[in-house]
């Protein structure tokens, strides 16, 4: 007899989609048996002909925690991730006060967002020019990937030199971890700033025109360069535009240990939203134009992007204000944790006809073997944590303040409209969220480190 069964749904996998039921027994997918087959229980769930599909996987998260709690939390991002059918999140080393540089901010870390988890999570670790030799305690210690800038970043944190990259790279190839670049030229976009600023006001062309999409290609054509020769592992977060999917496309063709993820918003939204709606849709890289919206889902499909993240970047609403901050210091960045599944789900399954299957492999499968945890989490296979997502297809939504989960409830995705919700989450067998709402326990969710 196992403790629970979901029965009556249709399983997706990153191939196939079966009738099936999934059984669970200490937290783990016991056992997957074809429709109909009797099974003993505990408890049963009844997916009621809906999807269930793998629990998803925020490949890149800014939980603000310890440190910039007043624009988010462990405990209030994790909340949301669960409610929108995210079951692991790997949280960014930046926006923390101190970012994660050594293995003691490491623990401190790991120390207060421990009791509040709803979700299990990973840490990726910083990578910085004053940390280097601190790379390998980090990756002892369990940080799953380790956060770059090549471009201008945060005061909180630091950019590296290619030089830099490279000493970097030679360390992490040691330790067999994979270094995530933000890759934007810096020189580019610091003189076309400066070059925009020159005139007496600014507007949200100027801020697009400052970070052109030659700026992403020459950084990320710089560091998979970089990666071909020093024969290391690599990750490029964030891919706003086809052009640059398809360099990295070519370096995953030619050898190079490649993985690289876009983001929902930039599987959605357009510059026009920008211009239009100004610093609610601010983000780096920016939004870009209606066409390559529409180029990138079949990176997404064919596996060049492996990861569909949320880059949640959260913020309170005054550091929106372009009255106060102008165009170029407003806040960078969208909230949408809570809405990745739903939103890739309405727009690549119902608006543009992929497979379902599509989920499994850029929400869980593909993100899952980017930080090295396939085998415990990315699928539903017999051996893996039960962390499943029942998925309703016909469910239509609006997404509204008041159901977000966010310690600031704004977000370029309040007012969307779709169709296909998750509508019940379990995270290792246990039921974390149940039609919109949170149901589990804090301090449930782990630290999840590579599988050695």
């Amino acid at each position: 007899m196992f403790q629970l069964v979901i029965k009556n749904g249709k399983v997706v996998k990153a191939d196939r989609i079966m009738e099936a039921s999934v059984c669970v027994q200490e937290g783990k997918i016991a056992a997957i048996l074809d429709a109909g087959v009797p099974v003993e229980a505990q408890e049963f769930i009844d997916a009621g002909g809906k999807y269930v599909l793998p629990g998803a996987i925020d490949s890149h998260a800014h939980l603000n925690d310890p440190g910039y709690l007043w624009r988010e939390d462990f405990a209030h991002g994790t909340a949301a991730a669960g409610v929108g059918g995210i079951t692991t999140v790997v949280d960014m080393p930046l926006q923390n006060e101190p970012a994660l540089t050594n293995g003691e901010i490491f623990e401190k870390k790991l120390q207060a967002v421990s009791p509040n988890a709803y979700v299990d999570y990973c840490f990726w670790g910083g990578l910085v020019d004053y940390n280097l030799t601190d790379l390998p305690e980090l990756d002892r210690k369990g940080c799953v990937a380790f956060k770059s800038f090549i471009g201008p970043v945060s005061p909180d944190y630091v950019s590296l030199t290619i030089g830099q990259a490279k000493e970097a790279l030679e360390i992490l190839k040691e330790c067999d971890a994979r270094a995530g670049f933000h890759c934007e030229d810096y020189s580019i976009i610091k003189w076309e700033e400066a070059r925009a600023q020159r005139k007496e006001k600014n507007d949200w062309q100027d801020f697009l025109n400052s970070r052109p999409v030659i700026a992403e290609l020459i950084a990320t054509q710089n560091i998979l360069d970089l990666a071909a020769e020093v024969g290391a592992k690599i990750h490029i977060c964030h891919v706003s535009h086809p052009r640059v999917a398809e360099i990295i496309r070519k370096a995953q063709l030619q050898g190079v240990d490649v993985t690289a993820e876009t983001c929902s918003h930039y599987l959605i939204f357009t510059d026009q939203d920008v211009i239009k709606n100004g610093s609610l849709y601010k983000c780096a890289p920016p939004l870009r134009e209606a066409a390559a919206v529409e180029e990138m889902w079949e990176y997404v499909n064919n596996g060049t992007l492996s990861c569909v993240a949320s880059d949640h970047s959260p913020c309170e609403l005054s550091e929106k204000s372009e009255e106060k901050h102008g165009v170029f210091g407003a806040w960078g960045g969208i909230s949408s944790i809570q809405n990745v599944m739903q939103v890739v789900f309405s727009e690549g399954v119902v608006k543009r006809g992929y497979s379902p299957t599509l989920l499994a492999r850029a929400l869980s499968e593909g993100p899952a073997k980017v930080f090295g945890i396939y085998g415990r989490k990315g699928a539903i296979e017999v051996g893996f944590d039960a962390d499943l997502v029942i998925l309703d297809p016909e469910k239509k939504w609006e997404i509204m303040p008041e159901s977000l989960y966010y310690v600031n409830k704004i977000s370029a995705f309040v007012g969307l409209k779709g169709q296909g919700l998750p509508v019940c989450t379990l995270v290792r067998g246990q039921v974390v969220a149940q039609d919109g709402s949170l149901v589990g326990k804090k301090g449930f969710g782990q630290l999840i480190t590579k599988i050695k």
